[in-house]
């Protein structure tokens, strides 16, 4: 090891460590403990440009143990991306990038938010697939434009959370051999040594999964690094997984602890640190000479770069069709999809909105070929099969149709990858009560904003005779609370047609619940469906009652609406399918729909139903679930836990006498 690069992962270390103690927060361990595997990988194999943090063919880098921030936020200030010493010395305070854990969007040089244990590995294989997807696409003899790898770093933490199982175990049947995971095996965790939960032997696990297995006894030896790094790279048909024997808090008093983990280190033991490592300089500066030697390696990837330019330039001429397909498939810009042309060939006729939303999805997925995705293992009863798709595999890197297996952890947080990558607009499919499985995933979808549209389906208690253990209850009223995230509950074809065209077309993350059970067709043409809550259903005058609803529940509340005319009562039915847009709509809009002078309100969900009382107030009355399901055909249900129009009629009556 030279000199120079002696002192620069003196520096990594040193600067990491001061921002978590300056902070008093932080996690000391892995950047201490990692920072020679950083700095090899950064310096020797990674391609980038910090000038250019969204550089096509960059290889990728995740920190799946996200605690360990400061690692990568030092490596980022030393290459040359825009993390100042500023931001660094204001680490985990209000305002600055530096955050506590990693996030998208806000540092430049993060791929993916990370923090949840796990996640981010499985985020890896995610942008693994993306990358074989556009390589196959686009790739010509000569022209290697997606060429590069996927790194990830991953603890003992990662290895332990079961989500890593899942995506090692998909990864490995994939054959992606373009990723690289880091495992920093350093026998410690929070509660202490590792050997008190975690005695497996994790070379085998991943050799059984089909990974390549790689072994580095000493973390601070860069040679050792760099030789299973370099022989990584050289794979054909397998993931590679690099197990390296790290000294957690290295250089520091509490080296090979627990306490070093997540505990930032007092004064006392942040001078002994600086003892131990002869480090003397001034608060947070590095010697220039250590800028110097980081800037020259920045620029010989720069070099790099300057070749690919060049490649790119002469393929935009000789292949002049893809290179205009792949500038549209890069494209961000809103889509507007949503007109009665584009389905006019679907058949008008009764179905469940499951069976619509696989009509709707095929439809677009001739309009935009970048829409792929899948299922955990229910293709056929999500209806998220894309017709003439193609199945994606180790041997068919185009499929457009990915079968995830029953690995609902998994699939969440690989599409969060591919959705990251960019390019690709992603859906997922399960039944909806396994949306539980999903949710942490859902929830890192909505915090980097990632285009994911999950396909929920088997909504209610109307999947019947599966019993409680399938019928969902609670699931809305979460998902509905989760900041950021568009849920549709759609009654109707036009309705199932929005909300697809609605996540599609903006690119959010958004939640489409759909029903098992037939439902009656409707020849729906309003012109207030992009408001999420409209008059689906009016009457004469001023209504006396307002019946609210959505989904499965909507045609009984219009059945309801005509008992009630039939005795002179008014009653205007209200289609609530998507609350998060009705919520942004303007008061006057609000107004229209829900009228202060009509009190008299009646809502009714299969589901939760504490969501509802927002739209009825005081005096209104809701008709939901406050227990589980239980097993019987869903008519049955219906009858049984008050879901008829009969019930919802003397609900209003009741509050029209008031």
């Amino acid at each position: 090891m030279s000199a120079i690069v002696e002192k620069t992962i003196k520096s990594i270390r040193a600067i990491s460590a001061e921002a978590i103690t300056n902070a008093k927060s932080g996690h000391t361990g892995l950047p201490m403990g990692c920072a020679p595997l950083g700095y090899t990988l950064f310096a020797n194999h990674l391609i980038f440009d910090g000038n250019r943090p969204d550089f096509l063919n960059r290889d990728r880098f995740i920190l799946s143990a996200g605690h360990g921030s400061m690692l990568q936020y030092s490596l980022l200030h030393l290459f040359g991306y825009n993390v100042s010493m500023e931001d660094i010395k204001n680490f985990r305070q209000l305002g600055s990038i530096c955050a506590g854990h990693p996030e998208r969007g806000v540092c430049e040089g993060v791929e993916v938010s990370t923090g949840p244990l796990g996640q981010g590995f499985a985020n890896a294989v995610g942008m693994a697939i993306a990358q074989t997807k556009m390589a196959k696409k686009y790739n010509k003899k000569g022209f290697p434009i997606f060429d590069h790898h996927v790194y990830v770093l991953m603890g003992d933490g990662c290895m332990m959370e079961g989500i890593s199982s899942e995506a090692a175990s998909l990864a490995g049947n994939l054959k992606l051999n373009k990723l690289i995971a880091i495992y920093d095996d350093n026998d410690i965790s929070i509660d202490g040594s590792t050997d008190i939960t975690f005695t497996e032997d994790v070379g085998k696990r991943f050799q059984a999964f089909g990974w390549d297995v790689l072994k580095v006894e000493d973390g601070n030896n860069l040679e050792e690094i760099d030789k299973a790094i370099s022989k990584a790279k050289q794979s054909k048909s397998k993931p590679t997984l690099i197990i390296c024997k790290t000294q957690i808090g290295y250089g520091t008093p509490l080296v090979g602890t627990a306490k070093i983990h997540g505990t930032p280190m007092t004064d006392g033991e942040w001078q002994r640190t600086k003892e131990i490592l002869g480090w003397e300089n001034q608060p947070f500066t590095i010697d220039d000479d250590v800028y110097f030697h980081c800037r020259l390696l920045a620029d010989k990837k720069r070099q790099v770069i300057a070749q690919w330019d060049s490649m790119f330039q002469e393929y935009c001429q000789k292949h002049t069709y893809l290179a205009k397909q792949l500038k549209k498939q890069l494209s961000t810009q809103p889509k507007k999809l949503f007109k009665a042309k584009n389905f006019a060939h679907i058949a008008k006729k009764d179905g469940a909105t499951r069976n619509y939303s696989g009509e709707v999805l095929n439809t677009l997925a001739k309009m935009l070929p970048n829409i792929c995705g899948g299922s955990a293992d229910l293709a056929e009863s999500n209806c998220v099969v894309l017709k003439n798709g193609g199945d994606y595999s180790a041997k068919n890197y185009l499929g457009r149709n990915i079968h995830f297996g029953v690995r609902e952890q998994a699939m969440g947080a690989v599409l969060n990858g591919i959705a990251a990558y960019g390019g690709f607009k992603v859906f997922g499919g399960t039944f909806f009560v396994f949306s539980d499985y999903l949710k942490a995933m859902m929830r890192m979808s909505c915090l980097m904003q990632l285009p994911v549209t999950y396909v929920l389906t088997h909504d209610s208690i109307g999947v019947g005779e599966d019993g409680p253990t399938h019928e969902p209850i609670e699931q809305l009223a979460g998902l509905r609370t989760m900041p950021d995230l568009t849920v549709f509950r759609p009654a109707d074809l036009k309705e199932t047609e929005y909300a697809w065209c609605y996540s599609v077309g903006n690119g959010v993350p958004t939640a489409l619940v759909l029903s098992r059970q037939k439902l009656k067709y409707v020849e729906n043409t309003h012109k207030d469906l992009d408001k999420g809550g409209y008059i689906y259903s009016p009457c004469k005058g001023t209504p006396d009652v307002i019946l609210i609803s959505c989904g499965s529940e909507l045609n009984v509340a219009v059945k309801a609406q005509q008992i009630l005319q039939q005795e002179g009562i008014k009653a205007q039915v209200v289609s609530m399918y998507c609350t998060q847009l009705f919520d942004k709509q303007s008061d006057e809009y609000k107004q229209k729909v829900l009228p202060n002078s009509v009190r008299a309100r009646v809502a009714m969900e299969a589901s939760c139903d504490n969501v509802w009382y927002k739209y009825v107030g005081i005096d209104g009355a809701v008709i939901g679930m406050n227990s589980f399901g239980t097993s019987a055909p869903f008519a049955t249900l219906f009858d049984l836990y008050g879901f008829t129009a009969e019930n919802m009629a003397q609900k209003a009556r009741e509050l029209v006498k008031k």
